[in-house]
């Protein structure tokens, strides 16, 4: 798209609870118009109420958000940044309302989500579609998304930093043990898993096909970002692809291996495979450290670790990193005509992404929006996209 005078920034998310009241509220709403009842919803609470009730994502939103506001500031960019989410409090609709109130007419938004699938792209512009029905702002506001920025710079090079750190720990816990060889240690990026059919609608068009490793723009960029990642950390050590937060009905296929299912595989035994003795994992797949990574990752990943005697280091996700808050002003500085750079930078053959993706690309095959679990709910009958944070 060509440069435009935009005049505020929205910072769009996915939201969460933020107290134990809140969690079947929360629920609901990912669920909504999909007749759960509550007590099933409670089942499958436990992740929240775990923590609390209160999922970290909206922390590291309100975090994010004065990041950006100050890198802004310190280019002297003159944007305001407002914050909306889908399922909680702040949400778009409401956010999109407050915009047009303090004079706003040009929006340009930013999402917590990186790479290509329905649910963490395209459904983003139906929801502002919506919201800006809802609210009668159709027409007198102007919302525009920036383009997936998977191999951007800023998103990557905190995981390579990440990476290098994670891989030096693992070495040296082995070392303190009992010796260790690198090939004894692998790589595991993480990421959500989606249904294969979403998956193989991502990145695709029926007026442009483009063909995908993995048959999938959802798949392909998790491995071209991964073989960046260790192109820059070590060449030599082994790495995987996995899986994470599968939820919804047990009949549909869903991207795998899961990470818990792969470590057991990995972790060798009387058969005489390779074992391997130390993983790094690394979130790809997520913009912070929100609840599934608290969960899926911390909790559950780690305990398989431990009981497969595995010695295991998480890396951070990019959160409120310098590179990656920079990369994120560099993609607003993309698309407005005050403070336009035509450098696209990008770090796999993938990208830069487009601004506008081609007509019936992530289609939705499920009609009704599918539901998103933030925190790998597991819901019958419901079936969930990738969490965009």
């Amino acid at each position: 798209m060509e440069p435009k005078g935009y005049d505020a920034v929205l910072l769009a998310s996915f939201g969460g609870p933020e107290g134990q009241d809140d969690v079947i509220p929360f629920l609901r709403n990912v669920t909504r118009g999909r007749g759960i009842p509550d007590e099933r919803l409670e089942e499958v609470s436990h992740h929240y109420r775990a923590f609390g009730g209160v999922s970290p994502i909206n922390g590291q939103n309100r975090e994010l958000k004065a990041a950006l506001e100050a890198e802004l500031d310190a280019r002297g960019i003159e944007l305001p940044v407002y914050w909306g989410n889908r399922n909680w409090d702040p949400y778009i609709p409401e956010t999109l309302q407050r915009m047009y109130d303090d004079g706003h007419r040009r929006v340009l938004m930013l999402t917590t989500s990186a790479y290509s699938c329905y649910s963490s792209c395209r459904q983003y512009r139906e929801d502002i579609g919506v919201a800006l029905t809802e609210t009668g702002l159709a027409g007198r506001l102007e919302v525009d998304k920036v383009r997936q920025y998977f191999d951007h710079p800023g998103f990557v090079e905190p995981f390579v930093e990440g990476t290098t750190a994670g891989l030096a720990q693992v070495r040296e816990a082995l070392d303190a043990a009992d010796g260790s060889r690198d090939g004894e240690i692998r790589v595991l990026f993480a990421t959500h898993s989606i249904p294969t059919r979403d998956a193989e609608a991502a990145g695709r068009s029926g007026s442009e096909p483009r063909e995908f490793e993995g048959g999938s723009a959802y798949v392909a960029q998790h491995l071209a970002n991964a073989r960046a990642v260790m192109a820059a950390v070590a060449p030599d050590v082994a790495w995987d692809l996995v899986y994470q937060s599968r939820s919804g009905a047990p009949h549909i296929p869903w991207l795998e291996p899961d990470i818990n299912d792969h470590l057991e595989a990995i972790a060798g035994g009387e058969d005489g495979a390779p074992i391997v003795k130390g993983v790094v994992i690394v979130p790809l797949g997520f913009v912070s450290d929100h609840m599934e990574v608290a969960w899926d990752l911390d909790t559950e990943a780690l305990e398989t670790c431990e009981k497969l005697g595995i010695q295991a280091v998480r890396v951070p996700t990019p959160g409120v990193h310098g590179k990656f808050v920079a990369g994120l002003v560099d993609l607003i500085r993309e698309r407005t005509s005050d403070d336009t750079v035509a450098d696209r930078p990008h770090v796999t053959d993938l990208g830069p992404w487009y601004d506008v993706c081609r007509p019936g690309c992530c289609e939705n095959f499920r009609g009704a929006k599918p539901v998103i679990a933030e925190a790998g709910v597991e819901l019958a009958g419901a079936s969930a996209g990738q969490d965009e944070s």
